[in-house]
């Protein structure tokens, strides 16, 4: 068994709102000469937070870090209702919001814990028959999709001053926010889209540890190489590893 190389790891990637994921690797990638690399789980290009980008023989493991539990943070926007859940969509509905509170919305919020069927949204990166389900989108194209089997472990507001209210949810991998912003806006009468989100903690991975996605490419090759976790280390978090 040949030894690891530094280069043998991951990186915790703080994503702008913006480029895709897989802008931040193919950009990670050329900067530091890295052969073989990839991300360990999508974040849409307006989302931000962490983002595991694994090096090398930490490729490996990226199917076992991609299934680690979740949480995001995010505001969502009541009475208006997307083609895609979030506001990069077309707007479909734009009903008048009812007065509501905090603890409303945190009561009908609720309703979501636990485990429950997910479909996931037309304008996805999931494919069907090998086509993005967004690209079909965008052709007015509609298929049937399979729902998912997700959970949600917690889903609370913080805030709500209308027409926006901050939240934060832990769930399963494969768990679109999105959705559950536009479920949580018919179940309260208006519509509603996901503003903004932003992806805090993978796993055992949190965003605080994270470097900003513009400062890692301003760093040397040498200084990027300190920020990597290693392999071993890498493998020891990932409770299935092994």
């Amino acid at each position: 068994m040949r030894e690891f190389d530094p280069f043998d790891g991951a990186v915790l990637i703080d994503k702008p709102a913006g480029p895709t994921s897989h802008d931040v690797v193919d950009a990670l990638r050329r900067a530091f000469r890295i052969e073989k690399a990839g991300h360990c789980g999508t974040l849409d290009p307006n989302a931000t937070g962490l983002l595991l980008i694994v090096l090398g023989r930490g490729t490996k493991l990226s199917e076992k870090l991609m299934s680690d539990d979740k949480v995001y943070e995010g505001s969502i926007k009541f009475g208006e209702a997307t083609d895609s859940f979030d506001a990069q969509g077309e707007l479909v509905s734009s009903l008048p919001v009812l007065p509501m509170t905090v603890e409303e919305l945190n009561a009908a919020a609720a309703g979501f814990q636990g485990d429950q069927m997910q479909t996931p949204p037309m304008v996805s990166a999931v494919k069907i028959k090998g086509v993005p389900l967004y690209k079909l989108a965008r052709k007015g194209i509609e298929v049937e999709r399979k729902a998912r089997l997700i959970h949600v472990y917690s889903f609370r507001f913080s805030s709500y001053s209308e027409p926006l209210g901050r939240f934060r949810v832990a769930c399963t991998k494969g768990t679109y926010v999105r959705a559950l912003a536009d479920e949580l806006g018919r179940k309260m009468g208006c519509g509603a889209h996901l503003a903004t989100l932003r992806r805090v903690i993978s796993g055992k991975f949190d965003v605080q540890d994270a470097i900003p996605f513009e400062d890692a490419l301003k760093l040397s090759r040498a200084d990027f190489q300190q920020r990597i976790i290693p392999f071993l280390q890498l493998a020891q978090t990932s409770p299935s590893a092994g």
